[in-house]
């Protein structure tokens, strides 16, 4: 009898000590400090991130509100000059009539074929040269032991200090002194080498487990073998995400691209767009607007519609 007393009497210790301790706790902690400690709990419990409340959650939304508002006004400017006559470019009248036609005087007014051709050639030109040498790059500073390599790679990060606007003149120069000014070439070769890509696939690279490697090597794998079957394949959000960076960024480049173009050949679509707003169609803000809705219109599209791509690409590239 005493033996099963005992063995009763056992589990309740650990319990009778659990529930005087939460006593403890609830009476030495004040009312506020109890419930602020609650909501931290249960926040951290369902979502594990920190949610606002009350004012600080009306506050962070209402300021939401305002930037997507200030982002979103000149491209709704810009459809509704561009899809209405010329009247009614200053004008919102709700039943003011819909025209194609400022889209066709922008089309006929410039040579824009000629513009997209080039802008596509050039994006297509930059991101592949930057994907196998950002790749290579990456790989190297990940997995490879070598003298130098860490000098190596700070440079590669100063280069992510300096701002390519910097180096305009002797890019200049040294594409002047190569004799491809003028070209598409030109335009896209200071940008093949990037830095933010080397970093980002860099850390990419870096949490791939190096049991995969031993694996790949028993199978027979040389390293440039290893890098195609086992690294590019889990780094494909990584590469999607970087790949609409750099179509985006070159895309709407500007300045170097003015610099170093002077003909239709060689032009991309902001040059071109740049140029025919300012000496063919003068203030004519509705066929003006037309241009830019076809120069924009094709990253607009496809973001509408791998909407849900881009998030997640930018989402598991951020977790990596």
């Amino acid at each position: 009898m005493r033996t099963r007393s005992t063995r009763r009497a056992l589990p309740a210790a650990p319990e009778m000590a659990a529930s005087t301790r939460c006593e403890l706790n609830r009476t030495a902690r004040p009312e506020g400090a109890r419930e602020y400690v609650h909501g931290i709990e249960s926040v951290s419990a369902t979502t594990g991130v920190y949610a606002p409340h009350g004012a600080s959650r009306a506050l962070e939304t209402l300021a939401a509100w305002v930037l997507g508002v200030l982002w979103v006004l000149p491209l709704v400017y810009a459809f509704w000059t561009a899809f209405h006559p010329s009247a009614y470019s200053t004008r919102f009248v709700l039943g003011a009539p819909l025209t194609l036609e400022n889209f066709v005087k922008a089309w006929q007014a410039a040579p824009f074929a000629r513009y997209f051709l080039n802008t596509v050639i050039l994006v297509t030109m930059v991101l592949a040269a930057q994907l196998v040498l950002v790749t290579l790059a990456a790989y190297a500073f990940a997995r490879f032991e070598f003298p130098g390599r860490n000098i190596a790679f700070a440079l590669v990060l100063v280069q992510l200090m300096i701002m390519p606007d910097v180096l305009i003149v002797e890019n200049y120069r040294t594409m002047t002194e190569l004799g491809i000014k003028d070209t598409i070439l030109s335009i896209g070769l200071p940008y093949m080498a990037s830095a933010f890509g080397i970093f980002l696939l860099r850390q990419t690279f870096k949490t791939v487990p190096r049991e995969l490697d031993e694996a790949a090597r028993v199978e027979g794998c040389s390293p440039l073998a290893t890098l195609w079957k086992v690294y590019v394949p889990l780094a494909r959000p990584t590469y999607l995400a970087y790949a609409l960076v750099s179509v985006s960024y070159h895309w709407n480049n500007f300045l170097w691209p003015l610099i170093i173009t002077n003909s239709v050949e060689s032009r991309p679509v902001t040059v071109g767009l740049q140029v025919f707003s300012a000496t063919d169609q003068g203030i004519d803000w509705s066929i003006i607007s037309a241009a830019t809705l076809l120069t924009t219109g094709p990253l607009l599209l496809a973001f509408l519609l791998f909407q849900r791509q881009f998030v997640q690409s930018f989402m598991r590239a951020g977790i990596r």
